[in-house]
């Protein structure tokens, strides 16, 4: 009760409650699925400043979907979803988890969330019991498994010491592989979060060696970040690369693809005090942003993801082709993608309109997606073929 008299009592005396425009360039793009995972250091550490930066932030890089970690409060984490328009949110309102989802809402539909690893025999390698997701993104389904590992540690891994850090998150990683290969083999699978330790460490003291000894089945995709440059890595303060994001390999043909991207984003160059401003009103973490070129190559003029009747005759065509949709109210627009993610048209529709050629002279041949959109909805994604 104390911190939301403290909260109201800013709102109404502005109290440190100057935000400068950041000015973020974005990460997410129309062509690939971007997920985040963001350690928000005692969210919100400093009340509205906190909440205002936040929203910032995940509307300027307008990922698709924000796995969260120590969000200490469920009303101030709903009066951030409250400013989000287009994204919804989930939170689990527990003393022993502080995960959290945030996920646009015209993209991504949620079909499972829950906690695994809940009772008392699992709370020494979990503190904090992971969070699962399942969701349809462009009507294909993928999990993610949202963690924060114990902290802290020697770097030394004492199996002899059950309570030994490193320990509790070695078995905390086993058992995390054991839930993905029995529960969720062929699912696409993305497990990350603030799992606390370095994948840079030796064999005898990584506590991530189930995956690395099973590499044809699971891939960091951080890794080259954890053993690189100090200058990209996601917790400046030690300094240390804590935050990882692994996957499965069923994805492992998207993330090979032109397009997709892993980055540290390094939030703090765009705060005028730099990381320690940055550290003050928003979080000692950086976030980990993974971009995956998700279009499947299907079979000819088959849809990607459809709300509405999308076609288009003949196809495969020679320079023209007539792309047809149920009618449209006003706001709509057809655009059309290569495989490289690149806009080459766009069209803005009349209301009730249901048609446009494409003259594609001079185009070079090969596969192109057209996509539907009314307002900030995506209606319908649709392969086309362009001959030579």
């Amino acid at each position: 009760m104390k911190k939301h008299f403290l909260f109201y009592i800013t709102l109404l005396f502005g109290i440190n409650s100057y935000c400068q425009n950041l000015e973020i360039p974005p990460f997410g793009s129309d062509s690939t699925f971007e997920i985040i995972t963001w350690n928000i250091e005692w969210f919100p550490k400093n009340g509205q400043n906190t909440l205002d930066y936040v929203n910032e932030i995940i509307v300027d890089l307008d990922a698709d979907l924000y796995a969260l970690q120590e969000i200490d409060d469920k009303f101030y984490f709903d009066q951030l979803l409250e400013g989000l328009e287009g994204w919804n949110g989930y939170y689990v309102n527990s003393e022993y988890s502080n995960l959290a989802y945030v996920y646009k809402t015209d993209i991504i539909e949620v079909v499972d969330l829950y906690e695994i690893y809940t009772t008392q025999p699992y709370w020494r390698p979990f503190p904090r019991a992971p969070m699962v997701m399942k969701f349809k993104y462009l009507n294909q389904d993928y999990v993610v498994i949202n963690n924060h590992f114990k902290c802290c540690g020697d770097g030394i891994m004492d199996n002899n010491d059950p309570w030994d850090e490193e320990t509790r998150r070695n078995d905390a990683s086993i058992l995390l592989e054991e839930y993905i290969r029995t529960e969720l083999p062929n699912e696409r699978v993305i497990l990350l979060g603030d799992l606390n330790d370095l994948l840079s460490d030796p064999p005898a003291h990584n506590v991530f060696n189930i995956y690395f000894e099973n590499e044809e089945n699971y891939k960091f995709v951080d890794l080259d970040i954890a053993e690189g440059s100090s200058y990209n890595w996601s917790y400046p303060s030690w300094p240390s690369h804590l935050d990882h994001i692994l996957i499965t390999n069923e994805l492992f043909e998207d993330f090979s693809k032109l397009g997709s991207d892993i980055q540290t984003l390094r939030l703090d160059d765009f705060f005028d005090g730099g990381f320690s401003e940055y550290d003050e009103h928003v979080s000692d973490h950086r976030p980990v942003a993974l971009k995956l070129k998700t279009y499947p190559i299907l079979g000819e003029g088959e849809l990607i993801f459809t709300k509405s009747q999308l076609n288009n005759f003949p196809n495969p065509f020679l320079n023209e082709t007539t792309i047809t949709f149920d009618a449209v109210s006003k706001n709509s627009i057809i655009e059309i993608f290569d495989l490289f993610g690149n806009k080459v048209d766009s069209w803005t529709l009349k209301n009730k309109q249901s048609a446009i050629k494409w003259d594609a002279s001079g185009k070079p041949g090969g596969i192109y997606c057209v996509r539907l959109k009314s307002g900030n909805e995506i209606i319908a994604i649709r392969k086309i073929i362009l001959l030579n």
